[in-house]
């Protein structure tokens, strides 16, 4: 049991609110992005997307609610020096462009980006592959989390989602101790160099305080295995098989909690 499981709130994080500064929301994703390109926390994801891919029968990978680009730099690496070359599709409802350009330029055109905001309720049916949202779900209540799951049912795709957020009080008192002077200590290293980082992390605390609050409210959101297991057999329990699972990153306390769905009866028996 994990220690000290909290129920589940559904407050509001800063990014999620359309009037909320782009400025303020990219340097944010941007930090995050920093974090997962140096801990590397995607490492237990490897396993699960080379299995969805296989069955699949598809190289490529639609990736929702897309951030600063998570972890798809180091990941897209990983899978192709573990014999799974992939094409990666980053997309968000609110697109950062400039990261997105920079991971395709990085990635030699394996990572493209959609210019156009895309809903991950509402995916255009011309974006087929294995969907894929890295610690992006807990943005959803359960009934919009549905809306998620239904939309890659109907459109019979596989669908893989991916939290390192976790509901409990160690998660919590871990992003309240030690996020701010994370944030703090990294903004210089953060590449590209943009004087507004600086501005707005220390004169202007505007980013450590954004990273605190959201950090605090996404282990809040955080569904458990259980939930989104659930979550996935409300929506379809005959068509789809569905599998919750956690995964521990590496020598750490953090865990990676994962939700797959697969359409019966397509591509390769499990």
């Amino acid at each position: 049991m994990p220690f000290f499981r909290i129920p589940r709130l559904h407050l509001v994080e800063l990014e999620d609110l359309s009037w909320f500064p782009g400025t303020l929301r990219d340097l944010a994703t941007d930090y995050l992005q920093f974090v997962e390109d140096r801990l590397r926390f995607h490492e237990p994801v490897i396993p699960v997307l080379t299995d969805l891919l296989a069955r699949a029968e598809t190289d490529r990978l639609i990736d929702l609610c897309s951030g600063g680009v998570g972890p798809w730099l180091g990941l897209e690496r990983d899978l192709r020096g573990a014999g799974v070359p992939v094409q990666v599709t980053l997309t968000d409802k609110y697109p950062h462009l400039q990261a997105f350009q920079r991971a395709a330029d990085a990635s030699g055109g394996r990572i493209d980006h959609s210019v156009a905001p895309i809903d991950a309720m509402d995916v255009p049916a011309d974006l087929s592959g294995v969907r894929t949202l890295f610690n992006s779900f807990h943005h959803f209540r359960p009934s919009a989390a549905r809306r998620v799951l239904q939309n890659a049912v109907d459109a019979k795709q596989p669908i893989a989602i991916f939290e390192i957020p976790d509901r409990t009080l160690f998660s919590l008192l871990s992003i309240l101790l030690f996020s701010p002077l994370a944030v703090l200590f990294s903004t210089p290293l953060i590449r590209p160099f943009r004087w507004k980082r600086l501005l707005f992390t220390y004169p202007v605390p505007a980013v450590p305080f954004t990273c605190v609050w959201d950090g605090t409210v996404s282990q809040l959101r955080a569904y458990t295995t259980e939930e989104l297991l659930e979550l996935g057999r409300s929506v379809d329990r005959e068509g789809y098989l569905w599998a919750s699972g956690r995964s521990r990153i590496r020598e750490t306390p953090l865990h990676m909690t994962y939700l797959t769905g697969f359409p019966r009866g397509v591509g390769t028996p499990p």
